[in-house]
C-alpha cells in the first residue's frame, strides 16, 4: 500500500447519478494501479449547510469533513455534471469555499459528464480554468461522458474505458513508485 490518499468528488445531488458512478469507476482503477486509498463524495455528502454557507467556518462538521478530505488528498478527481454549459452552482461554491493555496500543486483528474457531445468542451473551458486558478495540476487527459457511454449508471463505453486508462497513467508522474507489472496488465 502506497500511503497515498486519492479523493473524489462529485458536484451532483443526483443518486443514482452518472457523475458519482464516472468519478468512483476512475477512482477504483486509479487505487488499483497506485495502491491508493480512495474516498468518493457527491454534493449529498456535503450536505445542506452548503447552501448557506458564507464561509468555510459555516458549514456543519459533515460538510467540513469533506472539504478536509479535499485538501487533503494527495489526489483529486473531480466530476462534475453539465448544466447549460457550465459546471453547478452548489459544486462552485464548494469549491470556492477552499483557499487557493490548499490546492497547489495538486494532482487533478477532471472528468464530467452531459447527455450528449455539445457539452464534451465543459472540461476544457470550465473545469480546467478553474483548478488552474488553484494552480493545481489538472492531468492532460480530461474525460468526458455522455450519456451513450453508461449502461445503468456504470461505465461501459470502450472509448471512455481508453480515456479513463490514458489518464490514469498520467498520474505516474505524480506517482513514480507504481508497480510497472500492474500498469502493463490494464
Amino acid at each position: 500500500m502506497s500511503g497515498f490518499k486519492l479523493v473524489g468528488i462529485a458536484g451532483s445531488f443526483n443518486r443514482p447519478s452518472k457523475t458519482l458512478a464516472l468519478v468512483r469507476h476512475v477512482s477504483e482503477r486509479a487505487s488499483i494501479r497506485y495502491g491508493f486509498t480512495s474516498k468518493s463524495y457527491d454534493l449529498n455528502d456535503v450536505g445542506p449547510s452548503l447552501g448557506s454557507a458564507l464561509w468555510r467556518k459555516d458549514l456543519d462538521a459533515q460538510a467540513r469533513h469533506v472539504v478536509d478530505e479535499i485538501v487533503q488528498a494527495d489526489a483529486l478527481i473531480i466530476g462534475s455534471p453539465t448544466y447549460k454549459g457550465s459546471y453547478p452552482g452548489h459544486f462552485k461554491h464548494l469549491i470556492d469555499l477552499i483557499d487557493p493555496h490548499e490546492l497547489r500543486g495538486k494532482p487533478i483528474i477532471i472528468t464530467a459528464t452531459g447527455g450528449g457531445d455539445r457539452h464534451a468542451l465543459m472540461v476544457e473551458h470550465q473545469l480546467r480554468p478553474l483548478f488552474g486558478f488553484f494552480m493545481a495540476h489538472t492531468l492532460p487527459t480530461a474525460v468526458y461522458a455522455s450519456d451513450r457511454d453508461f449502461t445503468d449508471y456504470a461505465v461501459s463505453s470502450d472509448a471512455l474505458l481508453g480515456r479513463i486508462n490514458e489518464v490514469i497513467g498520467e498520474l505516474a508522474a505524480f506517482f513514480p513508485g507504481a508497480n510497472p507489472a500492474l500498469a502493463a496488465a490494464e
